[in-house]
């Protein structure tokens, strides 16, 4: 994913916020805190996952789709990738 690099600062912290958010549910879990306080956890869990997603599939679908100069096989070579993932985050 070397087109990431301008911008890996970024996702890494987002990763390591995740990371932590994560840490969070498990230490609910050991602690015996409430089915409710350990489900938003986990749906806090689940909106960082979801938008750490969405800003890669973004980067992605502008460097490898969408960007000038590719040829017709990068391009669809690109969308092809991006719909696998998609579909695999979608099962």
């Amino acid at each position: 994913m070397a087109h990431l690099s301008g911008s890996n600062a970024d996702l890494i912290a987002r990763v390591r916020r995740i990371a932590g958010q994560v840490g969070a549910v498990e230490r609910g879990l050991t602690s015996g805190d409430s089915c409710a306080t350990v489900l938003h956890l986990v749906a806090a869990v689940r909106g960082a996952v979801n938008g750490l997603m969405d800003e890669i599939i973004a980067e992605h679908l502008e460097a490898h789709v969408a960007r000038s100069g590719l040829t017709d096989e990068e391009r669809a070579h690109g969308a092809d990738e991006l719909l696998a993932v998609i579909r695999r985050y979608a099962k």
